[in-house]
């Protein structure tokens, strides 16, 4: 799969905390100065949420500056966030940026949804019968034991899965039985982009990584991460949704509830953080043709508009 001479979508994607955000912003000014006006649009999945600030690291609308950013703040915590509802929505946004003549740059680390926008992914049926039954097994076994059927049917999607998240191993499960196919298989190949595409990659090593996700955490608990969090349990926020399972908030509402301590609260979801930095640079390594660079190189925002065909 070649990168276009031209791109009409830019993709900042890579593992959290490696800088997308900034250099985001930073190619959006750089484009701007080029006569080239860009429009950047949310792949963090939890930044859907209204009220999820500070846990997600949401850069608060006074340091856009002045550049429209789109789909962050859609969704309430009550409602669920799945791949198959953003891609129409993401491309309606993206479609209406480039005929406005900007460039829309897509930024976040949720790699199944930034595949779903810039890869021609599509959905397999459902079956009602079928998720109700896996629903009443994950109700009653929890997550290990559907996740052990996972891994012995297909080993290659369940590597790619945190053991811990019944939705989508039921999903997962359910893809399966539908169509007979592993759900691996059902993952977007390299070889079709929707519209031309740049894809960039933001990296850290892991030895500089590791130490500024554990500080990262503590300053969101410093910075009122527990009172957000009983502000959203108030608003109906609860442990099962896909909002009350985010990193951060399931501790903190945990912590509110007496069943840790804060500095278990804190440790727990610095664990879970440097794992889910692992998986999301495991999903990042398949794109070969993506230009892989540190955020904080004062070079990037130049190379970023350069492997875009734009500079």
């Amino acid at each position: 799969m070649a990168v276009a001479t031209i791109a009409e979508i830019i993709v900042i994607g890579g593992a959290t905390g490696t800088g997308k955000t900034n250099l985001s912003l930073d190619v959006a000014e750089r484009l701007h100065a080029l006569g080239r006006p860009a429009e950047i649009v949310n792949v963090d999945a939890m930044q859907f949420y209204r009220g999820m600030d500070i846990g997600t690291a949401k850069l608060a609308p006074e340091l856009h500056r002045d550049i429209p950013h789109h789909l962050f703040d859609v969704l309430d915590v009550t409602e669920p966030s799945t791949v198959a509802w953003y891609q129409p929505l993401a491309r309606e946004t993206v479609s209406g940026i480039i005929e406005r003549g900007a460039v829309p740059i897509l930024v976040g680390g949720s790699g199944l949804y930034i595949a779903s926008v810039v890869f021609d992914l599509r959905f397999p049926g459902r079956d009602p019968q079928i998720r109700a039954e896996l629903e009443r097994e994950l109700e009653e076994w929890g997550p290990g034991m559907l996740f052990d059927r996972l891994r012995a049917y297909d080993p290659e999607a369940a590597a790619k899965m945190d053991p811990k998240n019944g939705r989508r191993i039921v999903r997962a499960l359910e893809v399966i039985r539908v169509t007979g196919e592993k759900f691996s298989a059902q993952l977007p190949e390299q070889d079709a982009w929707w519209r031309p595409t740049a894809m960039v990659l933001t990296e850290v090593p892991r030895e500089e990584l590791v130490p500024r996700l554990d500080e990262r955490v503590v300053e969101m608990w410093r910075d009122g991460l527990v009172e957000e969090t009983a502000g959203l349990l108030a608003a109906g926020l609860v442990e099962t949704s896909t909002a009350g399972k985010a990193i951060g908030y399931a501790q903190s509402a945990r912590q509110l509830r007496g069943e840790m301590t804060e500095a278990e609260a804190i440790a727990e979801a610095q664990l879970l953080t440097r794992k889910f930095s692992r998986r999301q640079v495991s999903w990042f390594r398949r794109y070969d043709t993506a230009i892989r660079l540190r955020a904080d190189d004062p070079w990037a925002a130049t190379r970023v508009i350069e492997h875009a065909g734009l500079g």
